[in-house]
């Protein structure tokens, strides 16, 4: 299943990449949809090419019935996202990848932070996809939704962490 979205923040793509990067804005979103960041760590230095892996616990209250009989009452998601240095103009890349403890699934998505006039559009493009065999389109096809949510989530609680901090 694809993921698409595109959204625009009135903020710097340096501002932007920065709280993506950030321990306090990651554990505030874990907390936003009830879950909670269990680490996170950077790797590299943020003005160059760098890492960050979060971990996060989260509740499956929002799951279909049929899910939460298969991971249970919690998942446990490993997100890496593999930064690339800044462009010319300053837009960044990541390479970001999902692993969901004790669920069939994969998810690989690029996300483009791109300078616009000193704002950031950002872009989120990926794949969700599950190993499966009969099922797996069906099991992807119903986590798809929720997976574009967290992704989107991120974006639209950027915005308002850069106006409040």
């Amino acid at each position: 299943m694809a993921l698409s979205a595109t959204t625009t923040l009135p903020h710097a793509v340096g501002s932007v990449a920065a709280v993506f990067a950030n321990e306090d804005f990651q554990r505030h979103t874990s907390e936003y949809v009830g879950g909670t960041l269990e680490s996170f760590a950077v790797s590299g230095d943020t003005a160059g090419a760098f890492t960050t892996t979060s971990v996060r616990t989260l509740p499956t209250t929002r799951l279909p019935e049929i899910a939460r009989k298969f991971v249970g009452e919690k998942l446990t998601v490993t997100q890496v996202e593999n930064w690339d240095a800044p462009s010319a103009d300053g837009s960044r890349q990541s390479n970001i990848t999902l692993k969901i403890s004790g669920a069939p699934l994969d998810v690989t998505a690029v996300q483009r932070l791109v300078a616009e006039n000193g704002s950031t559009r950002i872009e989120l493009e990926g794949n969700v996809t599950s190993s499966v065999p009969f099922l797996g389109g069906k099991i992807a096809e119903a986590a798809e939704p929720m997976v574009a949510k967290a992704l989107n989530i991120q974006s639209q609680q950027a915005q308002a962490w850069l106006e409040s901090h």
